[in-house]
């Protein structure tokens, strides 16, 4: 079975998150976007953690539903998303002269075990209520030793990994190498997440991730952010055993789709693996590119090789974004191709080594507010957004699945040709750097569309 999972998420308790997000809300989300699994994220923090218990029931191993008696409308028992008990902490620390911030992803197969890991950390003198992301005195090989001295079947994944502050290859708070931050326990470390700013196929460029997979997932602060990245796992039943086998099986031979896989093998299938994930366009992470916010430049890095790494404007240091930070640590260049499939929709393969493909998405609610030529955010995106996903089907079955015909039907000629386009990879998106995110354009100026009705 295929299972759609978005597991880096967030609570109200953590911050800069809305508080609009509980359980319900999150379940309803994921429903509207076609995600199998989600994670309640913030188990670290106590009063969430109490919320979990009460509201969440183990319906498989390691595999949590919504109880039936849970407060607010239910959502349809069949497709009813699930839930995997993963969260979110950093680690800020120093070693050897030097200030590191890293944010880590903690998954845990049961609340036994997420109860006895809060109760280390708490004996460990870090303040688990002050935040749903602790921030946590501990390096990143110390949290990893005692995580799995209480559990080894934990999995610890560093999150967005290239972001220049937090993540763990980022170039002002990270690491050079796995080995430098996690030392002895580099070895139990068997995947990354892209983040935002960064895809499979820059992490297909770095040598120590060559037998490591990639995953992608949110790190949604507000319900509509719910999965803009998420993977894709083949498992042959939901349960936690099996998402975590599959994220430390080494890739798949071959970089084929799970289609031919199952064609020239058919006990593949029977494999827990990564499928594929769904991919932000790098280049509208905001870090992406190298640059300085305040005084609104950035640069690729060929542009930067040539200024170097002080702002021209005020002189003061510029924020190294993710793909200058690749070109410094990568060993080799980005070799993919392109595929299109039945729905003209463009995935990209590694051209060497075995990798599980890739697919780049927009959100839906960013192609309605260019459809329509109003504010994402605005009530006749939100309107149009709740119309198609409850009548035509979830966002990622629009993205990627059903027919251009049918589109047009529900939403318009316009409609259809947006989509279309960015299935194709017919758009346009300006780098984001230094904390802003870059801007995507399905049409250019010159071709800009007329506003219609699409009733």
């Amino acid at each position: 079975m295929q299972v759609i999972a978005d597991l880096h998420l967030h609570s109200p308790y953590a911050r800069a998150v809305s508080k609009n997000i509980t359980l319900e809300k999150m379940a309803e989300w994921a429903q509207k976007k076609g995600i199998d699994l989600i994670t309640p994220a913030d188990w670290t923090h106590p009063i969430w953690l109490a919320e979990l218990k009460n509201n969440l029931i183990e319906v498989n191993e390691g595999i949590f539903k919504l109880r039936l008696e849970t407060g607010g409308q239910r959502l349809d028992q069949v497709s009813e998303p699930h839930f995997l008990l993963s969260t979110e902490v950093s680690c800020a620390y120093h070693q050897e002269g030097r200030y590191h911030a890293v944010h880590i992803l903690i998954f845990a197969p049961n609340l036994e075990t997420v109860g006895k890991i809060n109760k280390k950390l708490k004996e460990l003198g870090q303040n688990l209520l002050s935040d749903g992301r602790p921030i946590l005195n501990l390096s990143c090989r110390d949290l990893t030793a005692h995580v799995l001295d209480i559990d080894a079947n934990c999995l610890l994944i560093p999150a967005h990994a290239w972001t220049p502050w937090f993540g763990f290859y980022g170039a002002h708070g990270g690491f050079d190498s796995l080995d430098d931050a996690f030392k002895d326990y580099a070895k139990y470390i068997y995947a990354v997440e892209t983040g935002l700013g960064s895809d499979p196929a820059m992490n297909w460029r770095i040598k120590e991730l060559d037998n490591r997979n990639i995953v992608s997932f949110s790190d949604a602060h507000s319900l509509p952010k719910i999965g803009r990245e998420a993977t894709v796992f083949e498992v042959p039943e939901l349960t936690y055993g099996n998402v975590r086998e599959a994220i430390v099986n080494k890739p798949e031979a071959g970089g084929q789709r799970l289609e031919t896989r199952k064609k020239n093998n058919p006990a593949s299938s029977l494999q827990p693996q990564i499928s594929c994930t769904f991919e932000f366009y790098r280049e509208e992470g905001k870090y992406h590119y190298t640059g300085h916010r305040k005084c609104g430049v950035s640069f690729s890095p060929s542009e930067t090789k040539k200024v170097g790494l002080i702002c021209p404007v005020c002189g003061k240091k510029l924020t190294v974004g993710a793909l200058q930070r690749t070109e410094d640590l990568s060993s080799r260049e980005e070799a993919v191709e392109h595929k299109l499939d039945k729905n003209s929709v463009r995935w990209v393969y590694s051209k060497k080594g075995s990798r599980p493909p890739f697919v780049n998405l927009v959100p839906l609610q960013e192609i309605l507010s260019e459809v329509l030529q109003v504010g994402v955010g605005s009530k006749k995106v939100q309107t149009e957004y709740e119309r198609l996903t409850s009548t035509l089907a979830p966002e990622f079955q629009i993205l990627l699945n059903v027919s251009l015909e049918d589109i047009e039907k529900a939403g318009g000629t316009r409609l259809r040709e947006a989509i279309g386009k960015v299935r194709t990879g017919d758009i346009f998106v300006k780098p984001g750097y230094d904390g802003t995110f870059g801007t995507v354009k399905i049409w250019r100026e010159v071709e800009k569309p007329r506003q219609e009705s699409i009733f």
